[in-house]
């Protein structure tokens, strides 16, 4: 059969438009399915920002194709010829005024959104927040849960309806985590505690991942989470403490080395463990430190306990969206 040229150019014009639409159409657009309060108000953004930008950016591709389609060079086309026409002020009014308007507008929003949205900020909720340590590894998310005592790996098991306090860092190079049903990405940076509030309002299992190429096995950098019933959250709890093994020191060393991991969990974990990651490499950690251990006399802490503190504090309102 043969085809026109029209019918070609018409292809090439729809074609990108409707791969456009039938990705839209798939279940992998987690950031437009949000499941917590962060999620659903970055996604009201992610849409009336679009929806402003379309103000512009349609008339002009629409006129665009209307003026080369009109105005082509063909024999016995009746386009007026003005070579005389320079100017017209309701003509510039419409497309300067309305793009300035729109820019108005999306600063309003954006500023609003920016200080709403800030990641340190506890979330209002009648519920306790519970506190979830979060370090990057190569390639794996190691998770402690100090309230409760347990820690997993590639694991996050969070309750529903309860507002979760991250702390990140990590003992790799810098990644970001992202849970993108729940909210934005955050950074995880050696030396460094970012603060990050998520909550998942529905029962349900979701996935996590790094955002950051971080080597060989970037790839395999994804964790499973899932929100369930604050029952159901203590009886896990409650199973990892009776049936898991112990995170050790010695143990930790070896989950640090680059490899990737299944699911694992843990009973307990060394105290101060995610502090002394923090630490680890920051700038004169380890001259200070030397100088600790020769000061101090036998049996008093060397741990730079107050430095963790100071570096999670100073690093809290910093955000990757």
């Amino acid at each position: 059969m043969k085809v026109t040229k029209a019918v070609r150019r018409l292809a090439v014009v729809l074609a990108p438009a409707l791969l456009f639409l039938a990705a839209g159409c798939t279940d992998n657009m987690a950031v437009l399915d949000p499941k917590g309060p962060i999620a659903a108000q970055q996604r009201d953004l992610m849409i009336i920002s679009t929806i402003l930008c379309c103000i512009v950016v349609v008339p002009v591709l629409l006129l665009t194709a209307f003026i080369v389609w009109r105005y082509r060079d063909k024999e016995g086309r009746k386009a007026a010829y003005t070579p005389r026409w320079e100017h017209s002020f309701k003509l510039e009014a419409i497309w300067w005024g309305i793009p300035i308007v729109v820019i108005l507008i999306l600063a309003v929003i954006t500023v609003k959104g920016t200080y709403a949205l800030e990641p340190s900020k506890p979330l209002e909720s009648a519920q306790k927040p519970i506190t979830v340590q979060v370090t990057s590894l190569n390639w794996k998310w190691l998770f402690q849960y100090p309230e409760q005592g347990i820690a997993t790996v590639n694991e996050l098991k969070i309750p529903q309806g309860v507002p979760v306090r991250f702390e990140i860092t990590a003992d790799s190079p810098m990644n970001s985590f992202w849970i993108p049903q729940l909210g934005g990405q955050m950074y995880a940076m050696s030396g460094m505690a970012m603060t990050l509030y998520l909550q998942a309002d529905e029962a349900g299992e979701y996935w996590g991942s790094g955002a950051n190429f971080t080597g060989t096995h970037f790839s395999s950098m994804y964790f499973e989470v899932e929100s369930t019933s604050q029952t159901e959250f203590d009886q896990w709890v409650k199973e990892v403490q009776a049936k898991s093994p112990a995170l050790t020191s010695e143990g930790y060393e070896q989950l640090a080395l680059p490899s990737t991991e299944q699911k694992l969990s843990f009973s307990s974990f060394p105290e101060g463990l995610f502090e002394r990651t923090v630490t680890k490499y920051a700038s004169g950690h380890n001259h200070h430190q030397s100088l600790s251990n020769e000061q101090a006399p036998q049996g008093s802490p060397t741990e730079l306990e107050p430095a963790a503190a100071h570096s999670e504090h100073s690093a809290e309102g910093h955000q990757h969206q």
